[in-house]
């Protein structure tokens, strides 16, 4: 309804009411336009209405929703189920052109605009969060694993005489397989635990290590990047971005960060700051849904240079699904971002409140919390007391709690084996080959509340207290265990 519209309805209905009416609507348009003027998320978040409204003016630009549209191309938005569409508003041409992902379509303003404004709203998103220097991101509609092959592509136009990408382990699956599916060669620096004052696995002098590394062996300019992590489950540690962004500024190296669940912790996101700052990081790159608590299936790629980061927006071949980037900004403008501040802090509280939960429990039954101060999400409880019982009843707790509908929590056995893409990794998931225990994993991530912990507990102390009542519960052959074989943290 435009004001010409109101003026005419006046006729029909109590000019007094209309006039009412008129100031309502002007309200969510008040509201629409501080986005459209600022690009940020807004402080306080919007109500169901505002954000359907605004998504229903967006559709009606694109050309699929044209009354009297004539369509003869081969993609011209059309949907057969109305279910379809209506579950994506009606917003069906994607994002991007073939050339270029965040380029805007002539026949979709309104989605192009979507493209733009999301975009927008998380690099604001990514500044409220810690990281105040970031230049430029980019939603992309694939998750961590597939973004950082793509950083990694970008790279090898750049770099290509370079062959290898230095990777301090850490043990997820399509983070190994990000680089690999790249066609580079993959460096792995081995993880060990600290030194005895804490249960930390990390490489302990990871620059001087890199340096000695590539300085005789490969040289300088056959490095494609240097590949970090800073989220990541316990006992493993975010990695040590100051020296290692000092260092590829140094030898002119670029470096790509994983940065997978890490915008919910303050602390990884100043990791990611003071490495940009005193040295060089090219891109990091975060989950959609790990952070921000929306369906699987996209990522922000985000970095310090905004040519770079355009670069690699321009690597992805194709138009790209605008679901992701929908989900995300219905999401924020949801949320607003006081609503997103109270999760992050919600979240850290929690962490407090399960670390204390988890210490209690362990002491109950003969074990300890692992002491890892450096990991902000992830925590960890040995299982030394299962492991002298039996070989097997450490990995049958992990199946105890997961038909017990406990699920994200995992038992990590002593000297597993993986191999992945023709690499054999030893003591798998501890990110170590020699790390001194088995243990589980605990995360208190964004969303988390006290009750998922106050029942988790609970859960646990009955396995736990089952398995040592049953001495032949914990010598039976477990079930398959999912949540032991799936990769659930950088993918």
């Amino acid at each position: 309804m435009n004001s010409e519209n109101f003026s005419l309805s006046e006729k029909i209905v109590s000019s007094s009411y209309i006039r009412q009416g008129s100031q309502a609507r002007r309200s969510h348009e008040q509201l629409i336009r501080h986005l459209l003027e600022q690009g940020k998320c807004p402080e306080e978040g919007w109500s169901e209405s505002t954000v359907e409204l605004f998504l229903n003016e967006l559709a009606v630009m694109d050309s699929n929703n044209f009354l009297g549209n004539c369509g003869v191309g081969e993609r011209e938005g059309r949907v057969a189920s109305s279910l379809v569409a209506r579950r994506h508003y009606r917003l069906i041409h994607g994002i991007g052109r073939s050339g270029d992902i965040a380029a805007i379509q002539p026949k979709a303003a309104g989605s192009s605009l979507l493209n733009k404004l999301t975009n927008s709203v998380a690099l604001d998103i990514l500044k409220l969060s810690g990281v105040r220097s970031v230049a430029s991101c980019f939603v992309v509609p694939m998750a961590t694993g597939m973004s950082l092959t793509l950083c990694f592509l970008t790279l090898r136009h750049r770099r290509p005489k370079a062959r290898y990408i230095i990777w301090p382990r850490i043990d997820q699956k399509s983070c190994f397989k990000a680089m690999i599916t790249a066609g580079v060669n993959v460096f792995p620096f081995s993880c060990h635990p600290y030194i005895l004052l804490t249960d930390e696995t990390g490489v302990r002098d990871l620059a001087a290590d890199i340096i000695n590394c590539f300085e005789p062996e490969l040289g300088a300019d056959n490095v494609l990047c240097v590949h970090s992590t800073t989220s990541c489950f316990a006992p493993r540690v975010p990695d040590r971005l100051e020296e290692l962004a000092t260092m590829c500024a140094k030898y002119n190296i670029p470096h790509i960060v994983n940065n997978a669940y890490g915008v919910q912790s303050s602390k990884c996101m100043h990791l990611i700051q003071q490495g940009a700052r005193v040295g060089r990081i090219d891109a990091f790159v975060q989950s959609l849904d790990k952070n921000f608590m929306v369906p699987v299936g996209g990522a922000i790629i985000a970095g310090f240079d905004e040519p770079f980061i355009q670069e690699i927006s321009k690597m992805y071949p194709g138009r790209a699904s605008a679901s992701p980037s929908l989900d995300v900004l219905i999401t924020l403008l949801t949320l607003g971002a006081s609503g997103y501040k109270k999760l992050l802090s919600e979240r850290k509280e929690i962490y407090s409140f399960l670390a204390q939960e988890l210490k209690s429990l362990a002491s109950a039954h003969g074990e300890r919390l692992l002491h890892t101060p450096h990991n902000p999400i992830s925590l960890a409880m040995s299982l030394d007391g299962l492991q002298a019982e039996s070989d097997k009843a450490v990995t049958h707790l992990g199946s105890m709690l997961f038909t017990r509908q406990v699920s994200g929590a995992r038992v990590i056995p002593l000297g597993k084996e993986q191999t992945i893409s023709g690499h054999t990794f030893r003591g798998f998931m501890s990110h170590s080959e020699e790390y001194p225990c088995p243990y589980l994993n605990a995360a208190s991530a964004v969303g988390i509340t006290r009750d998922d912990v106050t029942l988790c507990i609970k859960r646990l102390d009955k396995c736990l207290k089952t398995l040592k009542k049953d001495g032949n519960a914990a010598k039976s052959s477990p079930p398959e265990y999912p949540s032991c074989q799936e990769d659930t943290t950088g993918e």
